[in-house]
């Protein structure tokens, strides 16, 4: 019979007794509540749950939500890094404001959020009454869902590069120039390798977490039905009609293909680890 052994001799005793706590909480808070929802799921007839996901109200909240998040943990992995790069490699005055700014939106409560970013991008607010004189509307529409996502999302990629960047040595681009090669070749073939599970790392995060946003896109997205709403507050929506297996198939559909996704880029993930690891 097999048994469970540390590779190494850790000061921390009692393997079988934190073993089985960690999977008694896991099992309380992770599994359990999952398990609840498939089960209320099952509570519809499949004609039932066919006619949920399958109407047209769904299908538009569900490419939205899925759709903006995307596009909004791209972008984030492209700003993250420079701003990750700008705090790690250069010594500026208010350096450590700057810092501390980027974990805002992590203490920010998100409905603060959401009502100031309204406010900015209204029509009539600071920033939207630039775009309004020429017929472009932020706020109320899915670019005004894009930037809420950016907004929450943002921070995650710059603390999951930032510390790989620190640990980066400046010998290793200073050896790659000596050798001839350019600052483009620098980047993508000695750089890019070993940023690139951290840059994952944080684009997975950003992502689960603009998925299953609700506060801070709320106000500015307007809930224009197939238009501007998305999956959270349809599920609110059904919660509110008291139609909670209609709400518990919302929800099943959501974790579903959340659960595909974040497993594909965990994939990929642990496939870079072992390609570019000794990099």
């Amino acid at each position: 019979m097999a048994q469970f052994r540390f590779r190494e001799p850790s000061i921390i005793p009692g393997f079988r007794v934190t073993f089985g706590f960690t999977l008694f909480w896991l099992f309380l808070i992770v599994i359990i509540p999952i398990l609840g929802i498939y089960y209320r799921t099952f509570e519809l007839d499949w004609a039932g749950f066919t006619s949920i996901v399958t109407g047209q109200r769904f299908l538009a909240a569900l490419r939205l939500s899925f759709g903006a998040s995307l596009l909004a943990a791209m972008f984030n992995v492209v700003i993250g890094v420079l701003i990750a790069w700008v705090l790690v490699r250069y010594t500026f005055p208010g350096r450590r404001i700057v810092d501390a700014i980027v974990d805002l939106p992590f203490a920010l409560p998100t409905a603060v959020a959401g009502i100031a970013l309204t406010a900015i991008y209204a029509p009539n607010g600071w920033v939207g009454s630039l775009f309004a004189p020429h017929g472009i509307r932020i706020a109320y529409t899915p670019i005004g869902i894009w930037i809420a996502l950016v907004f929450i999302g943002l921070p995650f990629v710059v603390r999951s590069v930032q510390p790989v960047l620190e640990d980066f040595s400046t010998e290793i681009e200073e050896a790659s120039a000596t050798l001839g090669a350019s600052r483009l070749r620098t980047i993508v073939g000695v750089m890019l390798p070993t940023l690139l599970p951290a840059i994952l790392t944080g684009f997975a995060l950003a992502f689960a977490r603009a998925v299953g946003e609700y506060g801070s896109v709320i106000f500015i997205a307007g809930n224009i039905p197939r238009q501007t709403e998305i999956l959270p507050l349809l599920i609110v929506f059904r919660l509110e009609e008291f139609n909670y297996a209609g709400a518990a198939a919302i929800a099943a559909v959501m974790l579903t293909v959340s659960f595909l996704i974040l497993l594909a880029i965990n994939l990929i993930q642990s496939w870079t680890y072992r390609r570019f690891g000794n990099v």
